[in-house]
C-alpha cells in the first residue's frame, strides 16, 4: 500500500484514477474545491474507510501556495498524482482561466512537496497531447514524446483553444524546469493523452456539465448532431480508463517511469466512426443520429490526411494495452444514458 495525494479528485480522469487506486489497495487523500464535492465523492465510495480515502480542500489552484497544507499528512505521502487543471473551451480570459491555474497549480504543488513533503519520491502529472501537437507540422506528421508544442505567450491569448494548449504546454515545461533547477528529492513523470473518451463515473449534474471530450457523444445521442456530425478536431484518442491506469503504473513503476513523458493514445479515430458504432450498438438511438452522407461528412477524416503516432514507450515501459474504440464508445454511451439531460 502506498500513501498518495491525488489532486482534482472530482474531475473526469481523476475519478477513474481514484477508483483504480482504491481498487489496488492504496491510501488516498484527494483535493477538491469544496466540502460539497468531497461529499459527492464520499457518497460514491460508501464502504471505503477514512484511512483509505480522505479529502483536502483546495479552493483555488491558481494561488502558488494553494497546496502548502494539502501535502502535509500523517502518515506522510510517498507519491503525488497531479491531475487538477482546467479543460474546457469557454474561457473569457485565457490568463486567469487557463494559464494561471495550470502553471501556478503545477509549480505550486512541486514547491510545496520540496519544502514540506520530503517523503514524496515521485510525482505523476497529467499533461496532454496539447503540449505535443504543433499546428505548423504537416497534417500527417507522426507524433511522439520527443515533440513539443512551440506555442508562444502571445498566441496563448488569441482564443480558448490556444489558451488551453498553451496552459498544458507551459505547465509541463515549468515542471521539467523545476526539476532541472531545483533538483528536488523526487522524480516526475508526465502523462500526455489526446482526446479522452470513456464512461463518466464522477458526479455530473446534467449533460450541460459533461466533460469536454465526451460532448461529441452527448450531441450524437441527443440528436443535437443529427443534421451535421461534429467535426473531430483531433484525430487521436484514448479511453479514460487507460489514461488512469497510465498514471497508476507510472506511480508504481517509479524507477522505469522516472523523468519520462508518456504519449498515451490508442490510435486514430473520427466522429463518423463514433456515430457508426452508436448506430450499430444502440438501435434505439438511430433516429437521433446523422445517417445521410452530407450529415456524416463533417465528422470524417480530412482529405489532406491526419496525424500519425508513436505510443511504443507507453506499451513497453508502462505495459499499457489499449481498449478498442468500440468498447470505449459503448461504455461511454451506457454511462451517459444514466445521466438525465
Amino acid at each position: 500500500m502506498t500513501r498518495i495525494l491525488l489532486t482534482g479528485g472530482s474531475g473526469f480522469i481523476a475519478a477513474h484514477v481514484l477508483d483504480a487506486l482504491l481498487h489496488r489497495g492504496h491510501s488516498v487523500v484527494t483535493t477538491v474545491r469544496s466540502e460539497e464535492k468531497a461529499r459527492k465523492i464520499r457518497d460514491s465510495h460508501p464502504d471505503v474507510p477514512k484511512d483509505k480515502l480522505d479529502f483536502a480542500i483546495v479552493e483555488d489552484i491558481a494561488k502558488l501556495d494553494a497546496f502548502d497544507e494539502a501535502v502535509i499528512t500523517d502518515p506522510p505521502f510517498e507519491v503525488v498524482i497531479h491531475t487538477a487543471s482546467p479543460f474546457h473551451f469557454r474561457a473569457d480570459n485565457n490568463q486567469t482561466e487557463y494559464l494561471d491555474p495550470a502553471i501556478n497549480g503545477t509549480v505550486g504543488i512541486l514547491r510545496a512537496i520540496k519544502r514540506s513533503a520530503s517523503t514524496v519520491k515521485h510525482v505523476v502529472i497529467t499533461s496532454s497531447f496539447a503540449a505535443i501537437i504543433d499546428a505548423k507540422k504537416p497534417p500527417t506528421y507522426k507524433y511522439s514524446e520527443a515533440d513539443w508544442n512551440p506555442i508562444t505567450e502571445a498566441e496563448a491569448l488569441l482564443n480558448p483553444i490556444y489558451g488551453y494548449r498553451a496552459s498544458k504546454t507551459f505547465a509541463e515545461r515549468a515542471a521539467w524546469e523545476f526539476v532541472e533547477k531545483e533538483k528536488p528529492n523526487f522524480t516526475i513523470t508526465t502523462i500526455n493523452p489526446p482526446v479522452v473518451l470513456g464512461p463518466v463515473i464522477h458526479h455530473v449534474d446534467s449533460f450541460a456539465t459533461l466533460n469536454t471530450s465526451n460532448e461529441r457523444i452527448r450531441d450524437l445521442i441527443t440528436g443535437a448532431a443529427k443534421h451535421s456530425c461534429p467535426p473531430t478536431g483531433t484525430y487521436l484518442w484514448v479511453d479514460v480508463r487507460d489514461v488512469a491506469l497510465a498514471h497508476i503504473l507510472a506511480a508504481e513503476k517509479q524507477k522505469e517511469a522516472a523523468n519520462q513523458r508518456f504519449f498515451v493514445t490508442a490510435g486514430n479515430f473520427n466522429n463518423r466512426q463514433v456515430a457508426g458504432i452508436i448506430y450499430e450498438e444502440f438501435p434505439q438511438l438511430r433516429e437521433k443520429l446523422p445517417v445521410e452522407e452530407e450529415a456524416l461528412k463533417p465528422g470524417d477524416f480530412p482529405a489532406e490526411g491526419y496525424s500519425g503516432f508513436d505510443n511504443e514507450r507507453s506499451r513497453e515501459v508502462l505495459g499499457l494495452e489499449y481498449r478498442s474504440l468500440r468498447q470505449s464508445v459503448v461504455d461511454t454511451v451506457k454511462s451517459l444514458l444514466e445521466i438525465k439531460g
